[in-house]
């Protein structure tokens, strides 16, 4: 690493009508190019053993949350209140950039609101946004939203969503897919916040402000080459309203990681981040934290079976593991699709493959879908919502499906 990497690294500091879509049932093999293409390197199988089971004509299970005609909308994040049925929404029009479109569910996803009014800048949001539920040393709640590139900006609601604040910088600092994760720690009001950057936006400057177009086109910009991939964490001692110069927590000089799901044990003792891998050369990455995020492991690969992009984890109340993603494994017939993995933490830690995926949509246009949001309702249903080319010829659309894993199960044992 040179002298200049590692300074950068370490100072960088009406409601909608149920509606079904028309989907094929059999598992196609795809040819999906999405990102660098290059020989791969990784020593461990290109693709999993565990069956799959295929839900993706099952169009009783899907909602259309929002579509609009050629309009692309896409990249949503979800939000579940503690009520069990109240859903919140939000993701941009446009291609990882563009307003900020915002609906509530008050059904638990089964129909959605129209899109709701929000502050006037939210339409010059540059990424993708995120919605998180924090609490503070004092047991008061807020929800906030984050929108990257440079800087960082983020929004707070003190009334579950009634009303929101403009987006406001929270440092000088910038990066992508921020927070695509933000995870309690054990000290009251504390909060750890995930994100990444490839060295355009971390510092801002006259790479960030030229670049031309959304980082999530392959990750190229226009004023200059990304020079490594980086993972951070951000801390929060004041239950999420200020946030700490980044800590660089994850790189590898022959891989790209991005984009940190991160997840508790099931005794709550450790924190597991899975990570893609965007140079495709490679399966998806995980790392450990055993001290609540102070130190963490070396990145490990992570079979086949969870490799791709944009992992969120819920656990069920069996304690099983939900985990939805874009399947990018690299000898998958559903690449490129709007999959899931279910399977235990155990799994996780040993690099097990894990009990079944399931593929939960066919994307019909390459491998541009599935930046999801998963919740669980009170009686176990699994509420999951993403984008994709859903129909074949037309831009992506926001839809969520809806299962129980018993469901799950019973197809799995016919």
């Amino acid at each position: 690493m040179t002298s200049r990497s590692l300074l950068l690294a370490l100072l960088g500091f009406t409601v909608t009508v149920v509606s079904a879509v028309a989907q094929p049932t059999g598992l196609q093999k795809k040819d999906v190019v999405f990102g660098p293409t290059k020989p791969i390197k990784t020593k461990l199988p290109p693709n999993y053993s565990i069956p799959t089971v295929d839900i993706s004509g099952e169009t009783a299970r899907q909602v259309i949350v929002d579509r609009e005609a050629g309009q692309y909308l896409g990249h949503p994040t979800t939000m579940l209140l503690e009520d069990g049925h109240t859903m919140l929404t939000v993701y941009p029009r446009g291609h990882g950039r563009g307003a900020i479109v915002y609906k509530r569910s008050t059904d638990g996803g089964l129909t959605w609101s129209q899109r709701l009014p929000t502050p006037k800048n939210w339409e010059t949001s540059m990424e993708v946004p995120t919605l998180h539920r924090v609490v503070d040393a004092a047991g008061r709640k807020r929800l906030i939203m984050f929108s990257g590139l440079y800087p960082i900006r983020m929004a707070v609601s003190e009334d579950d969503g009634a009303t929101w604040s403009d987006l406001k910088p929270i440092g000088d600092f910038g990066g992508i897919v921020a927070m695509a994760t933000v995870i309690t720690l054990q000290t009251p009001g504390q909060y750890l916040a995930f994100f990444h950057d490839d060295g355009r936006f971390i510092r801002g400057g006259e790479v960030a402000a030229n670049t031309q177009r959304s980082p999530h086109t392959n990750f190229v910009s226009t004023a200059a080459k990304p020079w490594r991939f980086w993972v951070y964490t951000t801390l929060s001692k004041d239950g999420g309203l200020t946030w700490s110069v980044p800590a660089p927590i994850a790189m590898r000089p022959d891989a790209d990681l991005c984009e940190p799901g991160a997840l508790r044990s099931p005794d709550g003792k450790q924190i597991a981040v899975l990570l893609r891998e965007n140079s495709r050369t490679y399966n998806s990455y995980i790392i450990f934290s055993d001290d609540d995020g102070l130190t963490w492991t070396e990145p490990r690969e992570v079979p086949a079976a969870l490799t791709g992009d944009r992992h969120v984890a819920k656990y069920t109340k069996d304690g099983r593991l939900f985990i939805s993603f874009r399947d990018m494994t690299h000898g998958s017939s559903t690449r490129g699709d709007w999959v899931g993995w279910v399977g235990s933490y155990d799994d996780l830690v040993k690099g097990n493959e894990g009990q079944y995926r399931v593929r939960i949509m066919d994307n019909t246009k390459g491998a541009d879908s599935t930046y999801p949001g998963v919740e669980l309702l009170p009686d176990d249903t699994i509420v999951t919502t993403t984008y994709g080319h859903w129909t074949e010829g037309q831009e992506p659309y926001i839809v969520s499906v809806r299962f129980k894993l018993a469901e799950l199960d019973a197809k799995l044992k016919r």
